[in-house]
C-alpha cells in the first residue's frame, strides 16, 4: 500500500513526463478525478504536488493579465451566467467599442502595470469582416509600441478570419468553453458547444495560440470539469483561465452554492494535472472566494488576472504584483 504522498509524487512525475506529448495521458480519469474529491489528500498535499508539475514547466514566475472591456452588453445570446446576456436584467451599462485611442492608451496602461497579456474583450456573438481588419490593424500598432503578448476576445470567428489576426501579430484568441458538452444547454440555447468548439479549431487552425477554459461552480459535476480538462488537452490550448462563478444581480443563472475556497483551489490543480505545460490562471472570482492575499492559487496556477474583469472589480495591479512578491514568487515579463 502507498500513502497519499506516494500517490500524489508518481502523478507529478507522470505529468511532467507527459507534457505536451498528445499521445500520452498525463493522468487518469480515476486519479484525476480524486484530485477533486477525495478527502483523504490534504490541500496542503495537493497544492504541494501540483506545483512540482508547475515549477518544472514555468519556475516560480507569474504572468499577469489584464482585461480590457472594449464592447459591453447587448449581447443577442442568453449565457444564463452572463450579465450582458440578453436574459440578463443586470444593471450594466451597455457601450460600443471604445475608440482606437482608448484600446491603445489600455495598452500602454498594461504594460506599465506589468502585465504580460493585454486582452481586448468584445460583447456579441461575433465580428464581421470589417472589424476584425479593424482589430487587426489595432493589433499591429499595440505590437509595434510595446512588449507585450496580445489576447482577443470577440466571439465565433472562422478560419479567415483567424488567419488576418494571426497575419497582424495576434498572439492568442480567447473564446471560453465555459462547461462540458453534456452541461451546456443548461447554461445557453442560442448556441451550443460545438459552436464554440469549432471557433476553437479555426483559430489553432491557422496558428493562433488557444485560450479557452470554463467556469467553476454553475452546478456542474467532477466529471463536467474533468471533461473540460481533457477537451483542453486535445486542443493543444496554451492557456487556461479557471473562473470562479461570480453571481452578478440580475444574471438568469442567479446565485448558485457558493465555492469553497478548497473546491477552487483543487479545480486549479486538476488543471495543472491535466494540461502540465498549459498556461494555467486563475481569473475571475479569486477575490471573491480566496481572498486578495491569499497566494495558494499560485502553487497549481502560473497567471492570474489584475484591475478587474469585465462586469465586476479585481484586486489593483500594485497590490497584485505585491501580493506575488510577498508569496515568494517572480513576475514574468515579454522580452523586448
Amino acid at each position: 500500500m502507498t500513502g497519499p504522498n506516494d500517490f500524489l509524487n508518481r502523478l507529478a512525475r507522470e505529468a511532467i513526463a507527459a507534457g505536451s506529448d498528445p499521445s500520452r495521458e498525463p493522468i487518469s480519469d480515476g486519479d484525476a478525478l480524486r484530485l477533486l474529491g477525495d478527502e483523504t489528500l490534504s490541500l496542503e498535499a495537493l497544492l504541494e504536488a501540483a506545483f512540482l508539475v508547475r515549477a518544472h514547466f514555468f519556475g516560480r514566475k507569474v504572468r499577469i493579465h489584464i482585461l480590457q472591456n472594449a464592447q459591453n452588453g447587448a449581447c443577442p445570446e442568453d449565457c444564463s451566467y452572463c450579465a450582458q446576456s440578453k436574459s440578463s436584467k443586470a444593471a450594466i451599462a451597455p457601450f460600443r467599442m471604445k475608440s482606437d485611442e482608448e484600446i491603445l492608451e489600455g495598452a500602454r496602461q498594461a504594460h506599465a502595470a506589468g502585465a504580460f497579456r493585454y486582452c481586448v474583450v468584445l460583447s456579441g456573438t461575433g465580428p464581421r469582416r470589417e472589424r476584425v481588419a479593424h482589430f487587426a490593424r489595432l493589433v499591429r500598432q499595440i505590437k509595434e509600441r510595446y512588449p507585450i503578448e496580445v489576447c482577443v476576445s470577440a466571439g465565433f470567428i472562422d478560419e479567415e478570419m483567424a488567419r488576418e489576426l494571426k497575419a497582424a501579430g495576434l498572439d492568442r484568441y480567447n473564446h471560453n468553453l465555459n462547461t462540458s458538452a453534456a452541461h451546456y444547454a443548461r447554461i445557453c440555447t442560442t448556441h451550443d458547444y460545438v459552436a464554440r468548439l469549432n471557433t476553437l479549431k479555426a483559430a489553432r487552425s491557422e496558428g493562433l495560440e488557444v485560450c479557452a477554459g470554463l467556469i467553476i461552480g454553475m452546478g456542474e459535476s467532477h466529471e463536467d470539469r474533468l471533461a473540460v480538462a481533457r477537451e483542453l488537452r486535445r486542443l493543444s490550448a496554451r492557456s487556461i483561465p479557471v473562473n470562479f462563478y461570480t453571481p452578478i444581480p440580475g444574471t438568469a443563472l442567479g446565485e448558485q452554492q457558493r465555492l469553497s475556497a478548497e473546491e477552487c483551489l483543487r479545480a486549479l490543480v486538476l488543471f495543472r494535472f491535466t494540461n502540465p505545460d498549459a498556461e494555467v490562471r486563475a481569473a475571475a472570482g479569486r477575490e471573491r472566494y480566496l481572498g486578495e492575499r491569499d497566494m495558494r492559487c499560485l502553487k497549481p496556477a502560473n497567471s492570474i488576472f489584475a484591475e478587474g474583469y469585465l462586469n465586476s472589480p479585481g484586486e489593483a495591479a500594485p497590490a497584485t504584483l505585491r501580493a506575488i512578491a510577498e508569496a515568494g514568487f517572480e513576475l514574468e515579463r515579454v522580452e523586448p
